[in-house]
């Protein structure tokens, strides 16, 4: 853990045994602390090798096919493990008004790492200042991508948290929302950090960087007691390359779109929520895509043209209302449907050997006071193959894992 992961430690345990004694010492000017947060171990099976994030915690599909001379499956092994690195903390400031607004901090953080070697590693995950007027709200920080509806996400006890079908992301972001009675709209300006595009370099903010200019995104929403609709939009650009390969300037970007709608209905016995997407270079929001060279310029200059690959992906989940008990039932499906122009050069792309994914997941959790036990069976499938011109995937096998996971949760 590097020093000022460290110390940023430090100082949060600081503020949690003192955030009462800071609370109390500024009654007058209306500060408050709350601390809150769980500690979670997770206990995982798998059936075969995966592609996935810190030691296989966060499960995105099996891996392909990998035959050795005598043809059997290298990947066809089993796999186990047990980890606690999902446990968070988190600590929600209030105080006096500002601007004629009521103002709320946030900070979290859990020990998930940064990248494998750093697993264990405490990391930020949200950092915000809302402040809230009658009927709008300015929030500015890090906090989830709009396409991730905090209304209405998959409940899976797997942290994946339904992703490659769902847009999992946390984003640096400036986001504005307005509200009339039952119907919202919200506009947002985005960066990259932790989710961020892939390209010739690998996986990196820079693309979005260089490109000078925020991602961006529109949503719309109406809501009730019981039911909860919406949709929108969201634009993408990125620069794979300040120079071309035989040293010349280069000033090709990659421009994207999404669009994307989402459902929750409550009732007495059930919530039923879903979502669908469709767009091009998703690979930042955990999802299958991302974008290919479609032209390749003459020399000296070689210059290239880069053209995204689109990814659609839906899914659906029905869980019970118990407070105690509680069943659920998630189901996802993705699909690459590759690019709009032919494919000439390099492909940087999640996925981009698979034409479509599916999961089915149920699961159950028991809930007693601040304690839950939570057991899931999550099955995903990959149908991989060869691409055509198009970065279009013609299926000729198809690999399935299957997760066992148990779960224990505190919360505080």
């Amino acid at each position: 853990m590097k020093k000022f992961e460290i110390f940023g430690l430090i100082f949060l345990i600081f503020l949690f045994f003192c955030a009462p004694a800071l609370s109390a010492a500024n009654q007058d000017e209306k500060i408050t602390l709350n601390f809150s947060g769980f500690i979670k171990t997770d206990v995982l099976y798998d059936t075969r090798q995966t592609v996935s994030i810190r030691e296989g915690h966060f499960l995105l599909y099996p891996k392909d096919q990998l035959l050795d001379p005598d043809g059997r499956d290298l990947n066809a092994r089993d796999t186990f493990h047990i980890l606690s690195i999902q446990t968070r903390l988190a600590l929600r400031i209030t105080g006096p008004k500002a601007l004629g607004a009521k103002p709320t901090g946030y900070i979290e953080g859990e020990f998930f790492g940064h990248s494998d070697p750093d697993i264990n590693g405490f990391r930020l995950r949200h950092a915000y200042l809302k402040l809230n007027w009658e009927k709008s709200e300015l929030m500015i920080g890090q906090f989830w991508h709009p396409m991730f509806i905090t209304e209405s996400f998959p409940e899976v006890v797997s942290f994946n948290t339904g992703a490659p079908f769902e847009p999992f992301s946390r984003a640096p972001q400036i986001r504005f929302t307005w509200s009339e009675e039952k119907f919202s709209l919200s506009a947002a300006a985005l960066s990259q950090r932790d989710f961020a595009s892939t390209g010739p370099d690998g996986v990196s903010t820079v693309y979005f960087r260089n490109a000078a200019f925020p991602e961006l995104n529109i949503k719309a929403a109406y809501a009730n007691k019981n039911l909860l609709l919406g949709g929108g939009g969201n634009f993408l650009r990125i620069m794979p390359r300040l120079s071309t390969t035989t040293g010349y300037q280069a000033k090709e970007s990659v421009n994207s779109a999404a669009a994307y709608a989402f459902a929750r209905l409550k009732t007495a016995p059930l919530t039923i929520k879903a979502q669908v997407v469709y767009g091009g270079n998703l690979h930042h929001l955990t999802m299958l895509g991302g974008y290919a060279v479609s032209e390749i310029g003459s020399l000296p200059e070689l210059r290239w043209t880069y053209v995204p690959v689109n990814t659609g992906s839906a899914w659906l989940e029905i869980q019970t209302s118990g407070s105690r008990w509680q069943a659920g039932l998630f189901g996802g499906y993705s699909k690459n449907y590759g690019a709009k122009k032919d494919i000439v050069g390099a492909i940087y792309s999640r996925g981009d050997t698979i034409d479509h994914l599916l999961r089915i997941a149920p699961r159950i959790v028991f809930n007693a006071g601040k304690v839950r036990l939570a057991q899931e069976v999550e099955l995903t499938s990959a149908a991989y193959g060869p691409r055509d011109i198009r970065g279009r995937v013609n299926p000729s096998r198809t690999v399935t894992n299957l997760r066992l996971l148990f779960a224990a949760y505190y919360f505080f």
